[in-house]
């Protein structure tokens, strides 16, 4: 099985796959508009590389949605995403982003996924476990952290 991107599910798979793919990932990238395109780059480098380390190991439950690149410093808009994922039928949703520091805040999330604070990528094994202890909770809206 491939890792899921929005983009990969159709409107006739979407009822079938619903009940298997429970959990939208939102990528959080923290632009400014400010940034040089190498500073730009760097920072999208990041948030795949954080991706990868859920995408990858839990594919076939996840899905991936477009990142939010700009206005990660409105706690509204993150909330008003996280909040239409769930309307939209997911029951937990992740934000993720690669830059440390970044005060993501929603209450609808269920997880927020950050590097570490000297900058790299949160342990591979503190990510698969907090993911599994979202899903094994079984109650979304936990609002937990695993990175920081």
């Amino acid at each position: 099985m491939r890792i899921m991107k929005f983009s990969d599910i159709s409107e006739n798979q979407w009822d079938e796959l619903s009940p298997y793919l429970d959990t939208c990932l939102l990528p959080v990238t923290g632009l400014t508009g400010r940034e040089r395109p190498y500073e730009a780059t760097k920072a999208l480098e990041r948030l795949r590389d954080v991706l990868d380390l859920i995408e990858i190991p839990f594919k076939g439950r996840v899905v991936t949605y477009p990142a939010c690149h700009y206005g990660a410093d409105s706690p509204a808009l993150l909330e008003d995403l996280c909040a239409g994922a769930k309307a939209a039928g997911f029951r937990y949703v992740v934000l993720v982003t690669g830059t440390f520091g970044l005060a993501l805040t929603a209450p609808s999330a269920d997880l927020i996924v950050a590097p570490e604070p000297d900058g790299k990528a949160p342990d591979a094994s503190h990510v698969a476990e907090a993911i599994r202890r979202l899903w094994s909770s079984g109650s979304p809206a936990s609002n937990s952290e695993a990175g920081e």
